[in-house]
């Protein structure tokens, strides 16, 4: 089955693609439900057909990520008709009461809040109804994305209020965890924070190693703009000098390593306007306001996806 229209494109507004997320999901899916499997607890403890009503429940205060992933989950659980129930599909469609959305499987999926969102310890997010054997087999998938979208989301929060008045805006990076890229990204924007590059195709970033291949920051610079001329080229530079060099020579964006926020304010002074700075390396939250009082345009924060700790949601069967 694939998802249902209305929920495609919500997605896509997202600016996830549904065909990609719902790869995602079946993969994940699959570790729980091997081919030829079944949710032997579920099975043993619900009879076929019953149905049910459940809560998603925020256990901390945070940020809200990933609801219509989440639904997601539950839509293609119970499109197969739970752990052991087939149910027929129909057309989807939207009920306008309080954004319940009805899905083909017979499942309805209520959200209480939007993505971005800050809710509070006890807050009901979402509530699912449908047949219970499908809303307890996908209760793990579900949370898992859920939980750590909205940490990451959580976390990016935490550091766009640090520079809040500064100008500076919160900035990803590539480091994160494989599959799970866009959303990943998708979570950053939902928390305030802007994405860098989404992959090594759509803009150049200039590395040491690149520098020390090519010879110098001017020849790596010039090699890539023959390459690729209209695309957006970053240099990483490690020293005042290459700042020079690499705002001579045109780069758009640079980023300073490991500078020190004298460095920075300095490194600001010398590329004047002519190209933004990114700071970069060991940054930590309580340093954030400093960081961003030099004048830097970015913080480079790759922690906002490697080390986000999740935000605990849990699902509450309602009797």
């Amino acid at each position: 089955m694939t998802l249902p229209v209305d929920l495609q494109q919500r997605l896509t507004a997202q600016g996830l693609d549904p065909d990609g997320v719902l790869r995602l999901i079946r993969t994940a899916l699959a570790e729980d439900l091997p081919t030829g499997g079944y949710d032997v607890t579920t099975q043993a403890t619900i009879p076929p057909g019953r149905e049910g009503k459940a809560d998603l429940v925020a256990r901390a205060p945070g940020i809200i990520c990933g609801l219509d992933v989440a639904e997601a989950v539950f839509v293609e659980v119970g499109g197969r008709g739970g752990s052991a129930d087939p149910v027929q599909g129909a057309a989807a469609s939207t009920v306008p009461a309080d954004r319940t959305y009805l899905t083909g499987a017979g499942l309805s999926v209520t959200h209480h809040c939007q993505d971005g969102a800050r809710v509070t310890a006890g807050q009901a997010v979402m509530t699912v109804q449908g047949t219970l054997s499908g809303i307890l087999t996908a209760e793990r998938t579900a949370l898992n994305l859920l939980c750590h979208l909205s940490g990451i989301a959580t976390l990016t929060a935490a550091w766009v209020a640090a520079v809040a008045g500064t100008g500076a805006r919160i900035r990803d990076t590539r480091k994160t965890l494989p599959g799970l890229r866009s959303l990943e990204k998708y979570a950053v924007r939902c928390g305030g924070g802007v994405n860098h590059r989404m992959s090594l195709s759509d803009a150049a970033l200039i590395k040491d190693n690149h520098v020390a291949a090519a010879g110098s920051v001017t020849a790596a610079y010039q090699a890539v703009r023959k390459l690729a001329p209209g695309l957006p080229v970053e240099v990483e530079c490690d020293t005042l000098g290459q700042v020079a060099d690499a705002v001579a020579a045109g780069a758009d964006l640079i980023l300073l390593d490991n500078f020190s926020a004298d460095e920075m304010a300095r490194a600001v002074g010398l590329a004047a306007g002519r190209a933004r700075l990114e700071a970069s390396g060991g940054l930590r939250l309580d340093q954030a306001a400093r960081v961003a009082a030099t004048g830097v345009d970015f913080l480079s924060v790759g922690a906002l996806t490697h080390s986000a700790a999740v935000l605990d949601i849990g699902l509450d069967l309602l009797h």
